[in-house]
């Protein structure tokens, strides 16, 4: 693979990721490994301590879902592809910006911005640093 490849891949994965945080959870059998870990550090991302299955992954997207009204990821700003060529499939890491906007109290527009750190192992993520402006947060690109 390429270095073209490997990047293509690298924000191809990224948008996979954002694609499963919009709702198609059966993505988490394609893009995780049987076992990872979650690294929140924003406030009351608790929930995703103990997550390590892709299916309790699905099971909690799906639960923010049901509790925000009108959630929606999207990938922002430039990703950052840092892979190497495995036998197993690339492995490395790709970080990018991401926004986030539900429908708040009082039917507003809330947006948030964040960033989150996919590391990838044999071309499954294995492991998630993600840090988000948080409740009283904003975003990166007014």
């Amino acid at each position: 693979m390429s270095d073209h490849g490997t990047r293509e891949f690298g924000v191809g994965l990224f948008d996979r990721w954002t694609a499963m945080w919009n709702g198609d959870v059966d993505l988490v059998d394609e893009i995780m490994a049987p076992a990872f870990v979650l690294r929140y550090a924003q406030a009351g991302t608790d929930a995703f301590d103990g997550i390590r299955t892709p299916r309790q992954l699905a099971e909690v997207v799906a639960a923010w879902h049901r509790s925000r009204s009108g959630l929606l990821f999207a990938a922002e700003g430039t990703a950052v592809v840092d892979l190497t060529p495995a036998d197993g499939g690339p492995s490395g890491l790709v970080a990018r910006p991401y926004l986030a906007s539900f429908v708040g109290e009082d039917d507003e527009k809330v947006a948030r911005s964040g960033t989150d750190v996919l590391r990838v192992c044999d071309g499954l993520i294995v492991e998630v640093w993600s840090v988000s402006s948080g409740a009283a947060g904003r975003t990166f690109y007014h």
